[in-house]
């Protein structure tokens, strides 16, 4: 049986890398796809000493010709590529009064249009050969934005509304080809050391806090299974549900808490570089987790229920089965 070939952008460091030691754990091969080259030897290293196949490929996922240059480097090294994972991502900690519009544009390019070119330079090679899979990164902040994080939270709708838009047009062609997302919580990545920010204090993800494994895992399984979405996590469930029943008291809810959430009481230092044009690994391998490995959950109940729903349907029918007969017995 041949070895599965698997891009994954954003692989550096963070939730991409997590993604990327999944994936060669289960055998696969594995292409690293981001700009960060300290970070990708790392991860090269990594799985390579595991027993495992990487090959990485330095790209700038704003550059729609770079991104297409490296989906033929990686099949020219490794096949045919049978799975894609779009994970690349940037952002600013900033109020909306305070961002400039190149920043906007910046993070827009990187974490939507990023994930745009990832999907037509995966769909240029999936199409004619009718099989294939297309994971998107999502985040519960693509159905519920929070304040000082306008830019990632716009990239991450757009990414659901492309992500929509393909999922049609592909049922309507009879494709083989599956396209879902995972919605992710809040993680523990390096990037609140580097993502640039203009907060007082240093930025932290909103708890609770998962480790990096966690969507990994996620990602793997969304890979190999026909699912539209996984929702990783009991707070994406409480965020995405929430929204739906009451966006407006969540809108309150947010103004009043959603400042003091995203941030620790250490104060920030405003002249720290940050990667929004630039990788910041040029000295160190930054690895998957970030600094707040003493407050993460390294597991999910909701996502293991999420992907047993087969078996804890089985369960509950013959919990039903053995009550009924248990009821009529005694009677």
């Amino acid at each position: 049986m041949a070895m599965e070939t698997v891009v994954v952008t954003g692989s550096s460091a963070g939730l991409g890398r997590a993604i990327a030691h999944e994936f060669a754990k289960h055998g696969a091969q594995v292409a690293l796809l981001a700009r960060g080259e300290k970070g990708l030897d790392g991860a090269v290293a990594e799985i390579e000493a595991k027993g495992g196949r990487a090959f990485a490929v330095p790209t700038d996922v704003a550059d729609p010709d770079a991104v297409e240059a490296a989906a033929e480097a990686v099949e020219k090294h490794f096949g045919p590529i049978d799975t894609w994972v779009n994970n690349a991502m940037s952002s600013v900690f900033s109020p909306v009064k305070e961002m400039k519009a190149e920043e906007y544009k910046r993070a827009t390019e990187v974490t939507y249009l990023g994930t745009v070119y990832g999907t037509l330079a995966a769909l240029k090679r999936m199409l004619p050969r009718d099989r294939g899979a297309i994971v998107q990164v999502g985040s519960a902040l693509s159905y519920r934005s929070i304040p000082l994080q306008s830019a990632y939270c716009a990239a991450k709708h757009a990414i659901n509304g492309f992500t929509d838009s393909l999922r049609c047009e592909l049922l309507h062609d009879k494709s083989n080809i599956r396209l879902t997302t995972v919605q992710m919580p809040a993680m523990n990545t390096p990037q609140f050391n580097w993502v640039k920010s203009r907060l007082q204090h240093k930025a932290q993800p909103v708890p609770p806090i998962f480790e990096p494994e966690v969507g990994a895992r996620a990602v793997y399984w969304a890979a190999h299974h026909n699912r539209r979405e996984v929702y990783v996590g009991t707070s994406t469930v409480a965020a995405i549900v929430g929204n739906k029943i009451a966006p407006g008291l969540l809108d309150h809810y947010l103004a009043s808490s959603g400042y003091k959430s995203q941030q620790t009481p250490e104060p920030e230092d405003p002249s720290r570089p940050n990667n929004l044009w630039s990788p910041v690994d040029a000295g160190e391998d930054c690895g998957a987790h970030g600094r707040f490995d003493e407050k993460a959950h390294g597991h999910s109940i909701q996502l293991w229920a999420d992907l047993h729903r087969g078996v804890l349907a089985a369960g509950l029918l013959l919990a039903g089965v053995a009550g009924f007969a248990v009821n009529r017995m005694m009677r």
